[in-house]
């Protein structure tokens, strides 16, 4: 496992197992310099949404990257408030990114009844060609098994919150048996557990920071991780994950913080 990992989705679509997630980064130059910078550090994965309002900012950053666009990854999401009127919604975050095409759509949240209808929407906006796989965030068991039983075209992805200090096993396992990738987010814990004592233990065990014990964990755990940061230097270091593994023992201990 590398920085240019990638893993295969259910379409065979490869996805890049680090990205960088920029919810609540400012848009326009606060949002290009960091999708440059972790471009320039080796990420080759931009995670976004129509609510996070940056997407313009992810495109900037791409173009003023020089990293050729057939080389990043980008994901955005579809808002619920666009769910009656899904292809402009799509056309416009394609619009405001404008790079071409999107890599990964994904249905940000779940609207309750609604949520097998917003999917037969999705698989048409896949068969458009404009975007290379589609998905969900924050969706239950219960509502991927309603998308599952009249899909024509399953979800390549669940994007939910995944840290040791909070995470769905059974979630995961179910996603695992069906073929569907999971993407990691707040894998950081949002900065609110990273002094927490355990892990600054196990931290300092493998000489790592905290905030790279949660990344290694959380690519360990099968999933595409996505941790943010606005600052070059943090950018870097989220990124140097691949040169060291944890023990099964130290997997465990970590899989127990949310107990």
């Amino acid at each position: 496992m590398t920085l240019q990992s990638r893993a295969k989705l259910n379409n065979n679509m490869e996805i890049p197992l680090l990205g960088l997630g920029v919810w609540q980064i400012p848009n326009g130059k606060p949002t290009a310099d960091a999708v440059a910078w972790a471009l320039e550090a080796g990420y080759r994965h931009v995670d976004t949404a129509k609510i996070y309002g940056n997407e313009e900012g992810v495109g900037e950053g791409i173009r003023n990257s020089g990293i050729p666009r057939e080389e990043v990854w980008v994901t955005t999401k579809l808002w619920p408030t666009d769910q009656l009127n899904i292809r402009k919604a799509f056309d416009t975050s394609l619009a405001k990114l404008g790079i071409g095409y999107i890599d990964l759509y994904l249905v940000h949240w779940p609207t309750p009844g609604l949520v097998t209808r917003i999917w037969k929407a999705m698989e048409e906006i896949y068969k458009g060609g404009r975007c290379k796989a589609i998905g969900v965030s924050n969706h239950s068991i219960s509502q991927l098994s309603a998308i599952l039983r009249g899909a024509k075209i399953p979800p390549a992805v669940n994007q939910v919150k995944v840290s040791p200090f909070g995470f769905d096993q059974a979630l995961l396992d179910f996603c695992a048996q069906h073929g569907i990738a999971i993407e990691a987010y707040s894998p950081l814990t949002k900065g609110e557990r990273l002094q927490d004592s355990r892990l600054r233990t196990i931290a300092q065990q493998y000489q790592k920071s905290p905030a790279q014990i949660l990344i290694r964990w959380a690519l360990q755990k099968g999933t595409v991780v996505l941790p943010k940061s606005q600052n070059r230097d943090r950018l870097r270091e989220n990124a140097r994950v691949f040169d060291f593994a944890i023990s099964a023992q130290d997997m465990d201990q970590l899989d127990r913080f949310a107990g």
